[in-house]
């Protein structure tokens, strides 16, 4: 197919996706699939949610039909039927409220689909210094866990009005860019479904972003997340520290988003599956900030996320380990700056005032 074919097909899915919302919408109503005020939903209305099958819609259109002759038939099946557990699940989430195992099941359960009829998987990982070795039985486990935690991290931080849906076309566009240009992926036909899921969720992010029309819901969420993490096991097959980090870094907000949800916890002594109103977004808004200039300084965080990541592949060892450094020190900083792990727990930052104090008292004296 030529190019040019291709950007209309993807056009076009994201014109479906924009004309499908307004019926999902209808139908989240007459399903009762309503997220309802209460203290911990920032919504001040009940709103419908189910919009991620919107997307799904679209999206399956233009890779079953419209791009079809792009996508390797085993890949393309095995994904979809790992695609339609994770949508049921966060249908049956949004309409009757599924407990957390639950939902960790009917990903679990998607996860071991693709990996056995998608064949996607980490069979192998090469590490600078010690060398490449084989997963073996340890794919699949590693496979599962890899999906698992992106898929959840991304259903973390849909708190907020186009939130997630926005950080998604972030992540989803730089993996696009990335496997294309920099990974040699071998197979175009990832790009073109990354871009294609991109395309569906821009159609739906009109109706999502402030104030919003309809809620992802985890319908959404769960989809987005379950396809950024096997979209980028297909650049992990054979697993380097670059081809590790790139997706890791790209997800950058959800991942530290939930990383420091489990140590506030943990630290707490609460269940790691206790909800709480103090993820990155609730923290950004109790510090000031309205809705909008939330969500957007967090697109900007995603953006900046983003670029560093296309920093990776052209950097030698040297780089990447002191690239990697300066972004895990400016995030510690931001993070302890902003109370995500609590106000009172800001080990860097008070490290940084001791040093300060003790080197500025020496020159007063």
């Amino acid at each position: 197919m030529l190019k040019f074919e291709i950007i209309v097909c993807l056009f076009a899915t994201m014109l479906m996706s924009a004309v499908i919302t307004p019926f999902i919408r209808k139908l989240a109503f007459r399903w009762g699939a309503i997220d309802s005020p209460n203290k911990r939903r920032m919504n001040k209305i009940p709103m419908p949610t189910l919009g991620g099958l919107a997307i799904f819609a679209a999206y399956t259109i233009a890779t079953m039909f419209l791009l079809r002759r792009q996508m390797p038939t085993q890949q393309l099946y095995g994904m979809f039927a790992g695609q339609l557990i994770i949508i049921i699940t966060g249908v049956m989430d949004d309409i009757i409220v599924l407990k957390p195992r639950q939902k960790v099941l009917g990903i679990s359960l998607a996860a071991v689909v693709v990996f056995f009829f998608g064949n996607i998987q980490m069979s192998s990982v090469s590490l600078p210094f010690i060398g490449t070795f084989g997963l073996g039985w340890f794919s699949l486990p590693v496979t599962w866990i890899w999906i698992l935690a992106i898929t959840n991290a991304v259903n973390l931080i849909d708190g907020l009005d186009g939130l997630a849906t926005g950080v998604a076309v972030i992540a989803l566009t730089t993996m696009g860019i990335t496997g294309f240009f920099f990974l040699n992926v071998g197979n175009v036909y990832v790009s073109i479904m990354i871009f294609a899921l991109v395309a569906a969720c821009l159609g739906f992010l009109p109706y999502n972003f402030f104030p919003a029309r309809i809620y992802l819901g985890d319908t959404g969420s769960l989809f987005i997340g379950f396809m950024i993490s096997i979209f980028s096991l297909n650049g992990l097959k054979n697993a380097t520290f670059i081809t590790v980090i790139i997706p890791v870094i790209i997800l950058g907000v959800p991942i530290t988003d939930t990383i420091y949800a489990i140590l506030r916890r943990m630290l707490n002594k609460q269940p790691i599956m206790h909800a709480d109103k103090r993820h990155l977004h609730h923290r950004l808004m109790q510090i000031g900030l309205t809705h909008r200039q939330t969500v957007l300084i967090i697109y900007g965080i995603a953006l900046i996320f983003s670029f560093i990541s296309l920093l990776y592949p052209i950097s030698n060892i040297l780089g990447l380990i002191l690239l990697t450094i300066a972004t895990l020190i400016g995030l510690e900083l931001f993070v302890e700056s902003i109370g995500l792990a609590g106000q009172d727990r800001q080990p860097l930052l008070n490290f940084i005032k001791k040093i300060v104090k003790e080197n500025t008292s020496k020159d007063n004296h």
